[in-house]
C-alpha cells in the first residue's frame, strides 16, 4: 500500500481550517488537521513545499517511522508550526489505518474507558450577571462543568474571552478585519481584587455539583499566581488554567507550597518535552495539549501515558480555531485514556461546519459520545471547501495601563 497525492486546504466557515488529505493507491483516504490560529499559511506551506513531496511513495501502515522520519530527520526540531503540520499527517495516517481495520479508532487505542466523555462549556459575561446567564443557560442545557470569565469593574477593556457587550457570539475568536491585532488593556491589581469574590458568587448560585473552572490565561507573576488561588480554594474550582506563562515552570513549585486547587496547563506545548518535568514532578493536575500541534495522536498518546503514570489527567485544548477533525480526535482518545479528565468544547455544530466535515459523532447533557464510524468518524466534502478561501486576522495583544506588553 503506497500513498499517491496529499492535498492541503485552507477556509471553513468563520474559520481559516487547514485540512490535510492524504491519498493511497487502494482508495482510501485520511484526514488531519494542521490548524494554527493566526498562522495557519505556515503549516499549510510547510505541508505542502517540503513534506507532502516526502510523504508521497510511502506506505501509510508505517505511522510511526513516518513520524520518526519527519521529526528525527528535520535538524530544528519541534515548534507548534512543524509539530501543526506532523500532527495532521498523523492524524491522517491512524485515519486510514481504522478504515482498513473497520474499527473507529479508539478500538486501535485499547477499546473504550468510557461511554462519554464529560465536556465543559465557556460561559462570560461584561459583568457577574451577564455571567450568571450566560452560566445558567448552560446548566439548562445539561453542561456539567463550565468555564466562567467575568469582565472587571474599572479595567480598561473587558478582560480575557469577555465580551464588549453581551449580543452575538463568543468575543475572543480571531478578529478577521485585518491581520493587525487590536489591543486589550489589563489592570492585575483589580482582577485580583475582584475575581475571588465574583467565583465566590457563582459557587454561591449554582451549588457545590456545578464543575467552575477559570482561566487566568497567563496573566501573574508567580506570587500573584499563588496569592489568588490561595484565596479561590474555598471555592473548589475544578480547576485553574494558565495562572502564570507556562514557559516557567518553576513558578508552580511556589503555588503548590501555598495552594491545593488542581492546575491545568499545556494548550501552548507542542511536545512531551515541554511538559515532562511538570508531569513528572507532579506540578499539574490536568495536561491541556492538542493533538494538532502537539504532534498528532502518536506523540500525543505518549503525553497521556507519562500523565497517566503521575495523576494527571487530560484536558484537551478545544478552542474555536480546532476543525472537527482535532476534535474527532481528540474524542477517540478520551474514550481510551485512562486517566481522562475532561474535554474543552466550543460549539462546532454549525450547519455549513457540518456540511464541510460530515460526521455522527454527537454531544449529548454536557457528554461528548464518539462515532463507531470506521478511523476518525469524519468525512470532509470538497465541493463545499470551493465556497472558502484563506481570510488573515490575529488575536488581540494585552499592554498595561503604562502601555508594557503583557502576556495575552
Amino acid at each position: 500500500m503506497k500513498i499517491t497525492d496529499a492535498q492541503v486546504f485552507v477556509g471553513g466557515p468563520g474559520k481559516n481550517y487547514v485540512t490535510l488529505k492524504v491519498m493511497t493507491d487502494q482508495g482510501i483516504y485520511g484526514l488531519g488537521d494542521a490548524t494554527l490560529n493566526n498562522h495557519e499559511t505556515l503549516p499549510a506551506a510547510y505541508l505542502r513545499d517540503y513534506l507532502v513531496p516526502n510523504l508521497v511513495g510511502m506506505d501509510p501502515r508505517n505511522s510511526e517511522d513516518i513520524w520518526q522520519l519527519f521529526y528525527r530527520g528535520a535538524y530544528f526540531r519541534r515548534g507548534p508550526v512543524a509539530m501543526a503540520a506532523y500532527g495532521a499527517i498523523d492524524m491522517a495516517l491512524w485515519d486510514i489505518k481504522g478504515k482498513l481495520a473497520g474499527m473507529p479508532l479508539y478500538q486501535l487505542f485499547g477499546g473504550k474507558s468510557r461511554d462519554g466523555a464529560m465536556v465543559y462549556a465557556h460561559a462570560a459575561g461584561s459583568d457577574l450577571d451577564a455571567l450568571m446567564d450566560s452560566v445558567a443557560s448552560y446548566v439548562e442545557q445539561g453542561f456539567k462543568a463550565v468555564r466562567v470569565q467575568c469582565g472587571i469593574p474599572g479595567m480598561p477593556s473587558a478582560g480575557y474571552a469577555v465580551p464588549k457587550d453581551d449580543v452575538g457570539t463568543t468575543p475572543y475568536i480571531t478578529d478577521f478585519s485585518g491581520i493587525r491585532p487590536s489591543v486589550e488593556g489589563w489592570d492585575t491589581g483589580r482582577y485580583m481584587r475582584y475575581m475571588p469574590g465574583a467565583l465566590a458568587e457563582i459557587r454561591a448560585r449554582f451549588g457545590p455539583d456545578l464543575k467552575i473552572l477559570h482561566d487566568v490565561h497567563h496573566r501573574l507573576l508567580p506570587r500573584e499566581a499563588a496569592e489568588l488561588a490561595k484565596a479561590v480554594e474555598p471555592v473548589g474550582l475544578f480547576w485553574l488554567e494558565d495562572p502564570t506563562p507556562a514557559e516557567d515552570q518553576d513558578a508552580l513549585k511556589l503555588l503548590r507550597q501555598h495552594s491545593t486547587v488542581p492546575i491545568a496547563i499545556g494548550e501552548v506545548f507542542n511536545s512531551i518535552w515541554d511538559c515532562n518535568k511538570l508531569i513528572e514532578n507532579e506540578l499539574i493536575d490536568f495536561i491541556r495539549v492538542a493533538v494538532t500541534y502537539a504532534g498528532g495522536i502518536t506523540h500525543v498518546k505518549r503525553i497521556v501515558d507519562l500523565a497517566a503514570m503521575h495523576h494527571v489527567r487530560t484536558g484537551f485544548h478545544g478552542a474555536p480555531s480546532h476543525s472537527p477533525l482535532s476534535m474527532a480526535a481528540q474524542a477517540h482518545l478520551n474514550a481510551w485514556a485512562p486517566n481522562f479528565g475532561i474535554q474543552e468544547y466550543l460549539v462546532l455544530g454549525t450547519p455549513a461546519c457540518d456540511a464541510l466535515f460530515p460526521s455522527e459523532h454527537r454531544m449529548e447533557n454536557g457528554m461528548m459520545y464518539v462515532s463507531d464510524a470506521p478511523g476518525l468518524g469524519v468525512d470532509f466534502d470538497e465541493t463545499e471547501a470551493e465556497r472558502y478561501t484563506y481570510s488573515p486576522g490575529s488575536h488581540p495583544i494585552v499592554r498595561l495601563e503604562d502601555g508594557t506588553v503583557w502576556n495575552y
